[in-house]
């Protein structure tokens, strides 16, 4: 294959190779303009990726060969393997490729439409949820004279009291922090374009306010507010800051603040939310302030039951 043989980190599978060029460019392009958002696109490509690998292992020869029952018995073996959840986004994933490949005219049929996924139902998110003592524990453990310890401080701070995705945090730029009516907002570019505003909570306020104007990026409203640290000089680069290194960063900070709980980017979020409604918050309000399209998705992250249920069982006095 030529240049068009990987695009960003997807490389075409032998199996599209084998369908000829046409099938090759559409499968690229299926990444590339189909797919807008880089966490789906990750995703979505790891998710093709192993049922290709799959199939290959199977003897199919080409992906035009594909047929229902292959997709089946992955799905079958993915099931028995991994949870429901995945198994249903891999379906996905791999029922959208091919419809994709259908109306480019490459395959005549879409061999995942007729195969059902796992039955799965969520009343109850499995996000790991910070008390809120731990939460401050967490805020206060980090050294914030340095501009490293400003950012960290920052970036937990806005996901915990904005109810924040990290992938939103992370894609602001400088000028989305920004003053009206005399309070601090936030400007957060969410999912599927989607455009959020809302005021701070206080103490975001002074986070921000702290980490902009310690580290010198307050005028530079175009660049990236969360950026990476220089190697070997603890200054801030010009880089915005990966979701990965977040993430790692988290790690590093729940261990220095002596925090048990596994946590992870998505954690804030949750804490947030519950913190908001164990104080009298309104699960429709809470959906606002946290951009979810229905309440149904805010109920995931209430996490009040567990509290109940903790009581409950320490009743069984013996």
């Amino acid at each position: 294959m030529t240049a068009l043989a990987t695009i960003g980190r997807f490389d075409v599978s032998p199996l599209v190779d084998a369908a000829g060029e046409r099938a090759s460019v559409r499968f690229l392009e299926f990444f590339a303009s189909h797919i807008r958002n880089p966490n789906t696109r990750r995703a979505y490509g790891r998710a093709v990726g192993e049922f290709l690998s799959w199939c290959e292992a199977h003897g199919v020869a080409s992906i035009a060969a594909v047929q229902p029952l292959h997709v089946a018995g992955y799905i079958e073996e993915l099931t028995q393997a991994r949870s429901a959840p995945t198994a249903k986004q891999r379906l996905a994933a791999v029922r959208m490729l091919f419809d994709w490949l259908v109306v480019g005219q490459v395959v005549p049929v879409n061999p995942a439409a007729s195969v059902r996924g796992p039955s799965h139902s969520v009343r109850r998110g499995k996000t790991p949820v910070l008390d809120p003592h731990e939460a401050r524990q967490l805020l206060d453990a980090i050294d914030v004279s340095t501009p490293v310890g400003l950012r960290d401080r920052a970036l937990i701070g806005l996901m915990v009291y904005s109810f924040a995705r990290i992938g939103a945090a992370l894609g602001m730029r400088v000028e989305d922090a920004y003053v009206q009516n005399r309070r601090l907002w936030v400007r957060l570019h969410e999912k599927g374009g989607k455009r959020h505003e809302m005021p701070c909570h206080h103490n975001l306020e002074a986070y921000l306010h702290a980490y902009m104007e310690g580290t010198g990026i307050a005028e530079d409203r175009k660049g990236p507010l969360f950026r990476t640290i220089g190697r070997g000089t603890g200054q801030l680069t010009r880089t915005p800051l990966p979701q990965a290194n977040a993430y790692a960063m988290i790690q590093r900070r729940a261990i220095g603040a002596g925090i048990s709980t596994r946590i992870g980017n998505h954690t804030f979020r949750a804490t947030g939310i519950t913190a908001y409604l164990k104080n009298g918050g309104t699960i429709e309000k809470a959906a606002a302030m946290a951009n979810h399209s229905s309440t149904r998705n805010t109920q995931l992250y209430d996490r009040r039951s567990d509290a109940v249920t903790l009581d409950e069982v320490e009743r069984v006095l013996i």
